[in-house]
């Protein structure tokens, strides 16, 4: 006869004892796995897209609501967190917070055009020819509140072509403007008539003066920190003065740039790397931290040199470097080691100092990482991994926290066993890496 009063334990594919999830759990996760490629809702192979669908209902409203605010205010994410506001607009008992949650989560005003292309996108055939479904009456309340938060510049700026526009949200939702000075504003919108954002890429395609036209967006704070650093080449052919950018450099908004942009701008203006490397401290300086012992390691091999693809200047040395960066001053203890043929401890020095020892530390040339894992894996440490993992050796499971991060990887993913596998680049794994422990624990 078959007992069903039993205790079940679950294992992983690899036969480890697998954590039990509650759905609540399971949201969190996927949406905090959403940190690496937002865009892709890449899992193991299951789309993290269907797997927020089938959670959202199994969790309390106000919990998903606080969740979905979550993802865009602390995970910074854009996506994810309105398809959770999609599947709370499906639930008869989550509907009632959808406006409120929907008019915190929308902050840019492209956000609301993705809202309705998600709304929409059930939908079969191309966005232009879909037969709609009806807005529910909450979503077209907390998109009505978002509208009013948007000024000339910024609707301007977002509205972009798209089989969904800024307008049309306008008439879907019929929001009543807050003043005099924002219905004009919508009358423009409206009738197609809102100037051009004053944005460099705007500036500078209309042909003038290129140190002038900088000079004067430094001025007026309208050069954000990555089209800062994107153009301190072109500020310096077209002769802005350094005193300028120098300055601009240090006043830059930088919570939302990581350390590998850094190095790569300072490849290009090395001049300015003293000025480079505080603004890239001053960026990991509130970033969530790393408790515990921390053991990195560094692959150095002549592969690592490559570019991460075939768009991208960057190398996976430069990205590895940027990771290493970040972690460095977010653990509350840190070693440093470096591995080709040998393994090399490494001073944990910081910035473009730390950059410029991993590289130095030993000739890149093949890859034994099996080995290198052997040497310095502790009991009770965490050790993390960046590589190509062209290994020459098989690698040993690890003796307690393990991450590989493949910075080479085309196929997006993440794998949980006996090492946790994020295979592909993602400038959020260091912060990933964080949410998962405090998701697990």
């Amino acid at each position: 006869m078959v007992r069903l009063n039993k205790i079940v334990r679950a294992f992983t594919r690899e036969g480890s004892r697998a954590v039990r999830f509650t759905p609540e759990m399971e949201l969190k996760r996927a949406l905090m796995n959403c940190l690496l490629w937002e865009d892709q809702f890449y899992e193991d192979g299951v789309s993290i897209a269907d797997r927020i669908k089938a959670l959202v209902p199994k969790v309390a409203p106000a919990r998903v609501a606080q969740l979905a605010i979550e993802a865009r205010e602390v995970m910074k994410l854009r996506h994810a967190p309105l398809l959770v506001i999609r599947e709370m607009a499906r639930s008869e008992k989550h509907r009632a917070l959808v406006a409120d949650t929907l008019a915190q989560v929308i902050q840019r005003p492209d956000e609301m055009t993705e809202l309705l292309a998600i709304y929409w996108a059930d939908a079969l055939g191309p966005m232009q020819q879909r037969k709609r479904q009806p807005v529910s009456a909450q979503v077209k309340k907390g998109l009505a509140r978002a509208l009013t938060k948007f000024d000339a510049y910024q609707l301007a700026k977002w509205d972009r072509d798209g089989a969904v526009r800024i307008r049309d949200v306008l008439f879907l939702v019929h929001a009543k403007p807050k003043d005099a000075d924002q219905a004009k504003v919508w009358k423009q919108l409206v009738d197609g008539e809102l100037a051009s954002p004053d944005t460099w890429e705007v500036s500078l395609s209309a042909g003038k003066n290129k140190r002038e036209t900088f000079e004067r967006l430094i001025a007026e704070r309208k050069l954000g920190g990555l089209a800062l650093l994107r153009n301190l080449r072109l500020m310096q052919t077209a002769q802005v003065p350094r005193e300028t950018i120098a300055g601009a450099i240090e006043a830059m908004r930088t919570d939302r740039i990581l350390p590998y942009r850094f190095i790569t701008a300072a490849r290009y203006a090395p001049d300015f790397e003293p000025e480079l490397e505080a603004a890239m401290l001053k960026s990991v300086k509130d970033h969530v931290r790393l408790p515990g012992r921390t053991r990195l390691l560094i692959d150095v091999s002549g592969s690592m040199f490559a570019t991460l693809s075939a768009q991208s200047e960057m190398t996976r040395a430069e990205a590895a470097c940027g990771l290493a960066i970040l972690a460095r001053e977010i653990c509350d203890e840190v070693e440093i080691f470096t591995f080709s043929d040998k393994l090399v401890k490494v001073p944990p020095r910081r910035g473009f100092a730390l950059r410029d020892a991993i590289i130095n530390s030993q000739a890149h040339s093949g890859t034994w990482l099996g080995k290198a894992v052997g040497e310095i894996d502790r009991k009770g440490d965490r050790l993390i991994v960046f590589t190509d993992e062209q290994s020459h050796d098989q690698v040993p499971e690890p003796r307690a926290r393990g991450t590989i991060v493949n910075v080479a990887s085309y196929q997006h993913g993440v794998g949980h066993g006996a090492w946790t596998r994020v295979n592909g680049f993602s400038e959020a794994v260091v912060a990933w890496i964080a949410a998962s422990e405090t998701t697990l624990n």
